[in-house]
């Protein structure tokens, strides 16, 4: 893994989230194809998501390596417990943040004594900006999110329109964006309408993001050009669009590998989506992270009944509210498998399943999808419409990209920001989510509007990587910015 003279040295240090991890571990290896040395800082369990990719890379000749640093044991967190998908309860999610935060002083250790020409950091680890700077090297953050989301949050942030309604539910414009954006107070997290204990990290992440030589974004210019001009305006630092990075993937090997190994046989998904119309199934999947109870999954598996369209329906793991919660980890209703599965309208997935892979084919022609970025970026390279039902984090932010901006979306109607849901959260039901289902897959004028939409996006997506595209344009910038920061 010796450099070549003149070869810049790039050091990624991705968060322990699949929502973080897959795009920036795209990222570097993207780095790595184009002459850049790039090493991954991640934990044994962590690395096996994606060795076998690296692995590949390092076999074409790309310098890439991966450096792996131990967790240290902490009292009630399984052994092999690295990544926040792996954290069935809110108490062993707050172990593992405890966790993550004991690596800090020996990837502070390692970067002083690589000294890389750049950090890539997650925002999360906002303290490797202060190493960058003692060091003397630029710190490129990265969200994991888009230029959509940024904004929203930054004119939130400044002009607090949440405080002038009077109920939860009362709907308000978000001022200052290029577009009109409705929201209501109950659709936001905790940590903006009030102080948290979270407040104090939120603080200094955004004291960092503005002292960091720039922001990457996974994006492109069609999608939302007027947010990352907004953005980088509001902010005054430098950003770059070079997404959607997924698309690097071009083999099936990387895309059936990327992010976790697939728990479902390729040939049987394969096969049954071959066996089915061209548009007419919808693909489901809420995310590594989202923790629903019985009562709601119930009423998803009924709305998937009530539906004419076919299904993949990516199971997520049942809520548990402490480490005593003997739940099953997947549960189901009674019966439910049985007959979609006998009768040739659903396939149910319980783990992890190579989402790219099932998007791209042909007979997919929706995506119910929680909002997650990645998801959002995925669908869109795919060309396929969505049916929106956001949870936590950015994911409210992006499903007003994707219904009220771009309008290739159908929301199912979740109106509460929740981490974890809890049997006294308001459950959403099978008419209210099978409804919204069929605008989009039952093929109407507003379906096809909305698939058309969908799909000059995707001739966008893909524009936008090639060479002389506006992505492809923003990597090249950003790496000679870095050799040229390093001359200095």
């Amino acid at each position: 893994m010796s450099s070549t003279e003149g070869q810049i040295h790039v050091i990624f240090l991705p968060y322990m989230a699949p929502g973080h991890m897959m795009p920036m571990v795209d990222i570097a290896r993207l780095f790595a194809a184009h002459g850049v040395r790039a090493t991954i800082i991640t934990t044994p369990m962590n690395a096996r998501r994606f060795k076998t990719t690296i692995d590949r890379d390092i076999r074409a000749g790309r310098h890439i390596a991966l450096e792996i640093l131990s967790f240290a044991p902490v009292t009630g967190l399984p052994e092999g417990c690295e990544n926040l998908s792996d954290t069935p309860t809110p108490e062993m999610t707050m172990r593992l943040f405890g966790a993550i935060n004991l690596l800090q002083p020996r990837i502070e250790n390692l970067l002083r004594a690589t000294r890389p020409d750049c950090i890539f950091s997650d925002v999360l680890f906002q303290w490797t900006v202060d190493v960058a700077i003692e060091l003397g090297i630029p710190r490129l953050a990265f969200s994991g999110s888009g230029f959509f989301n940024l904004s929203v949050a930054l004119a939130v942030e400044r002009y607090r329109p949440h405080d002038k309604v009077h109920w939860e539910s009362e709907p308000f414009l978000v001022h200052s964006l290029p577009d009109k954006v409705s929201l209501t107070r109950s659709q936001l997290p905790d940590i903006v309408k009030t102080e948290t204990e979270f407040s104090e990290m939120f603080h200094k992440l955004k004291l960092a993001e503005g002292k960091s030589y720039g922001m990457v974004v996974n994006s492109f210019g069609v999608l939302e050009s007027a947010y990352a001009d907004y953005y980088r305006k509001a902010l005054g630092i430098k950003a770059w669009s070079i997404g959607p990075v997924s698309l690097f993937n071009q083999e099936e090997a990387d895309k059936t590998e990327r992010g976790d190994m697939a728990t479902i046989n390729r040939d049987s998904y394969l096969n049954w989506l071959d066996s089915k119309a061209q548009n007419s199934v919808l693909y489901v999947c809420f995310g590594s992270l989202t923790r629903f109870n019985k009562t709601q999954l119930a009423e998803i598996a009924g709305a998937l009944e009530d539906t004419h369209c076919s299904f993949i329906w990516v199971v997520p793991r049942v809520l548990k509210m402490n480490d005593k919660d003997e739940e099953e980890e997947w549960w189901l209703p009674e019966g439910f498998v049985e007959r979609t599965e006998e009768s040739g309208k659903g396939m149910v997935v319980k783990g992890w399943a190579p989402q790219v892979l099932i998007l791209e084919h042909p007979a997919i022609g929706g995506f119910l999808t929680h909002c997650g970025w990645n998801s959002i970026l995925e669908g869109v390279t795919t060309g396929v419409p969505m049916v929106t039902w956001p949870t936590i984090a950015d994911q409210f932010y992006n499903e007003k990209l994707v219904t009220q901006v771009l309008k290739f979306g159908v929301p199912v109607g979740n109106e509460y920001w929740k981490v974890w849901a809890t049997e006294e959260t308001p459950v959403i039901g099978r008419e209210k989510i099978s409804r919204a289902i069929n605008v989009v897959m039952n093929g109407g004028n507003e379906a096809e509007e909305m698939r058309s939409v969908a799909k000059r996006l995707s001739e966008s997506a893909k524009k936008a990587v090639e060479e002389g595209g506006s992505s492809c344009n923003d990597l090249n910038t950003l790496i000679q910015d870095i050799k040229l920061h390093r001359q200095k």
